[in-house]
Parts: structure tokens; sequence; C-alpha cells
């Protein structure tokens, strides 16, 4: 087993072809063809399975990828400490974020990528905190943004982010930025939700619990682009932050007012994994979004309380 095996293994199961392997290593593609083989044989596992159309990574192949791209992380690092600091640097990083979160900070990540580390490779993986957490913890991720990770005692965290959470109605609804609801009056209106077990979901029934009302949910879905078709047609209201819904708002599709007596929040952290080091690219992409989120809370599209900038926070264990 080699470097050049474990990196073509890398770019292999990301193109899902030998050729397209080739044109990008620029190394003939029988020569790939033989280095998987031969790592395949050391390892008596198959890594691919072929077929007319390519290459899928097996099961057993996952397991081995993720540790390839760990190890290729770990030499990238090396090259890194004895590099300029501000060298551009190469190498592949997934970052994980909620959907409300991907859906803003996305395109300012990859713009950032491209114009600082041009060489390096991002994968953005977009999913709910619990399937991140469990990617993180598997290291099938390098770093992720999670909602209040309270159950997680293996993690480096930096707080982002105090989110404020508002009512949002369509554009007849006669909901206002300046008029505030109480919270206790949710009772009264047709709620779309997410569903039980959501981290929305869950803050908003401890509240409802805690002002001994009861929420009268008639739609679930996990999806925020739904509950904001959904309200968009008339079939009732939400709960959400106002910075996936800023272009709606803007529009006058949908609006929002915010909720008092309580004000419901959740905390927005940076998290990253105990077990191994993490890669340069890793605290770039959160640097990146730390700026990013602070500056989106200065323009008022993200409303909350910005808690710890990434740039200024020492790693907090949780």
């Amino acid at each position: 087993m080699d470097i050049s095996q474990l990196r073509t293994l890398i770019h292999v199961a990301e193109l899902g072809s030998l050729s397209k392997a080739s044109d990008r290593m620029h190394i003939a593609q029988p020569a790939l063809s033989r280095q998987i083989r031969l790592l395949e044989e050391e390892l008596g596992v198959r890594l691919f399975d072929r077929h007319g159309r390519g290459m899928i990574v097996t099961e057993q192949g996952q397991d081995v990828l993720r540790h390839a791209l760990r190890i290729m992380a770990e030499l990238e690092e090396i090259r890194a400490v004895v590099s300029d600091e501000n060298a551009p640097l190469r190498g592949h990083v997934s970052i994980g974020m909620p959907p409300t979160a991907s859906d803003i900070l996305s395109e300012p990540l990859v713009s950032a990528f491209k114009a600082r580390h041009p060489e390096a490779t991002l994968r953005i993986v977009s999913a709910y905190s619990g399937y991140l957490l469990d990617w993180l913890h598997r290291g099938e991720i390098d770093a992720a943004i999670l909602y209040d990770p309270k159950s997680a005692r293996t993690l480096r965290i930096h707080p982002l982010l105090e989110e404020t959470l508002f009512l949002i109605g369509p554009s007849d609804s006669g909901l206002s930025q300046d008029t505030p609801v109480a919270f206790s009056r949710l009772e009264d209106y047709h709620l779309l939700l997410p569903s039980v077990g959501h981290g929305l979901r869950t803050i908003l029934d401890r509240l409802a619990q805690e002002a001994t009302i009861t929420l009268n949910v008639k739609v679930e879905a996990d999806s925020y682009s739904t509950l904001k078709s959904l309200v968009r047609s008339g079939h009732g209201v939400t709960v959400l932050p106002l910075a996936p819904i800023h272009e709606e708002l803007a529009k006058g599709s949908l609006c929002a007012a915010p909720l008092v007596d309580p004000v419901p929040m959740r905390r927005l952290i940076m998290s990253y994994p105990t077990d191994r080091p993490v890669p340069r690219l890793a605290r770039f992409a959160g640097q990146v979004i730390a700026t990013t989120i602070e500056t989106l809370v200065e323009r008022g599209i993200w409303s909350g309380r910005v808690l710890i900038r990434e740039t200024e926070a020492s790693p907090k264990r949780l």
C-alpha cells in the first residue's frame, strides 16, 4: 500500500470513473487500474463495483476511503506546517451544515476557497444536526455547524450565534417585524412545523409546555423549503429564523413577526472532533463561516447575537 494508490482511490471514488480520474491526474488509465487492483489484492476486499457507466465504491471501499482521506489530510498538514502560512493550501475538506445554514453560507464559503485556496477541494454536506454529529465522529466530515449539540462530549466547539426564531406567515397574514407576537398566541394559529424530534420542534415544544399551551400543528414537514412553500400558499404559519427567508421577505412573498415572552432562540456552534487534528482547511472554513455570520448579523439579514468570533475563540470542549 502506498500514497499513490490511496490518491487514486480518492479520485476514482469522487469521479466514479477511471477515465475521468486519468484526465484529472494526468496518469494513463491502465496505470490507475493497476493501482486499484493492487490495493484490492493487498487488502483482500473489492473496493469498487464495476459497471458500464463507471465505478461505484463498495461498502468496504467507503471504510477504506474514509481512512485514505484522513491520511491525505495529515500529509497535507505536514506540508502546511513547513510552508508559508499565507500560501494557498491543497487537499480535501468536508464541512457539514444544517439546511438553513447551508442555504446561506455555501456561496460565501465556496467564494472564499476559490479566492484563497483554489487548488483545494471543498465538500459541503447538508443534513440535520443528528446526522452531522454521527458523521463527524465517524470521520466522514472534518467539521460541522451544529445546533445545540448538548449530548456531544467529544467536540471542540466554537459558539457562533444565538439565533432568534420568528413567526413566519404568508404575505396577507398581517405579520410585521415591528409588532411582536406573544408566544402563547401560537395556539391560535394553524402551525406548519418540523416533526417531533427535530431540533427546532424540540425548542418550540419545550417552550409551549412551559407556557402551558398546546401547539396546533396541522402539517409536519422536515424540509424548510417545503415549509416555506406551504406558508406561501396560505396553508398556515411556521416558525423559522429570518436568514433562510431573507429573499422572500424582501420580495414580500412572506412576512415575519418576532415572538416574545419568551423569545425562542437556538445556538449555532462550529464543531470539530477531538480525536484527531483539525486540518488547516477546516479551520479556514470555520473562520470564513464565523466572519460571514457576523457580517450577516450586522446587515440585519441574520437575526441573533454573535457569541464568539471564530478567529478569537479558543477551543472549548462540550
